[in-house]
């Protein structure tokens, strides 16, 4: 890929309102539209720049990028989140890993991998919010 493709890959040349409608697509099929909804909901004027800055940055620029699919992008982040013991977005991240296809076998990989890298207690941490997050849609 060269870089003009890369650029415009990760959003370049697109307005804040392409970036941000292609951001909410993907965010919807990653994250559901359910918890998308409820997220709007809770958004007030203290909170509306972040949203829209997570909307184009994170979904409609990173994650809208062709370089790694949804399953790795998923990997990738189910390993920072273990690492800096971000339970709550670790959660939701575990529901997004099944939607984006990973097992639940390959969560398990994930987190056993990221406790050898970031530690024993940061993978028991995961692994009870994971199983917890598996029981309730039924993986488990």
């Amino acid at each position: 890929m060269s870089d003009g493709e890369r650029g415009a890959a990760a959003g370049e040349g697109l307005s804040d309102a392409s970036r941000y409608e292609q951001g909410m697509s993907v965010r919807r099929a990653v994250l559901s539209d359910a918890h998308v909804d409820r997220a709007n909901a809770q958004t007030t004027a203290f909170t509306a720049d972040f949203q829209d800055f997570i909307t184009r940055t994170a979904w409609g620029d990173i994650w809208s990028r062709p370089g790694l699919d949804r399953r790795s992008r998923s990997i990738a982040v189910l390993t920072a989140l273990i690492a800096h013991g971000h339970e709550t977005e670790l959660a939701m991240h575990v529901r997004a890993a099944r939607t984006n296809g990973l097992t639940v076998e390959e969560i398990t990989e994930v987190i056993l991998q990221a406790g050898l890298y970031c530690g024993v207690p940061a993978a028991n941490s995961a692994f009870v919010v994971a199983q917890r997050v598996l029981e309730e849609l039924g993986d488990l």
